[in-house]
């Protein structure tokens, strides 16, 4: 079972992992030994709530194919152990993100202290920058 959080909990029957090679560095090991992971993980066939699926499905993620199954591939370690723990944290940070709800911002009005230590601001910074003009002897 993958824990998402308390009310959340993925069985790993709904999850794929399929090992495969990694590209990138690694010498001969990297040709031999299939040590990248490839999650595949169908949100509209899962057991999640509709408004999860519905908030996974909306996030406009270039992971997620037509059909709705969310696609990650570990392959920053070199054990396909790691890369699989790797996946499935990765996997719980992108429902965790699409569940999250954000306030909603309140347009507010800057107080009038202050608007008067911004005018005054700008009041001692062009004193400031007057100073530094030439002085005429007339």
């Amino acid at each position: 079972m993958l824990r998402v959080n308390a009310s959340i909990v993925i069985p790993l029957s709904e999850i794929e992992c399929n090992a495969m090679r990694a590209q990138g560095a690694g010498g001969q090991n990297v040709n031999k030994v299939s040590s990248a992971i490839h999650l595949r993980f169908d949100i509209p066939n899962s057991s999640l709530s509709e408004f999860c699926k519905a908030r996974l499905l909306a996030l406009g993620d270039n992971r997620i194919t037509n059909e709705g199954v969310l696609v990650i591939k570990a392959q920053r370690f070199r054990t396909q152990e790691q890369n699989r723990e790797d996946a499935l944290a990765r996997l719980q940070e992108v429902i965790l993100d699409a569940i999250k709800i954000e306030k909603m911002r309140r347009a507010t009005k800057p107080t009038f202290s202050s608007k008067q230590r911004r005018m005054d601001a700008k009041t001692q910074r062009g004193s400031i920058k007057s100073a530094r003009q030439k002085v005429s002897f007339d």
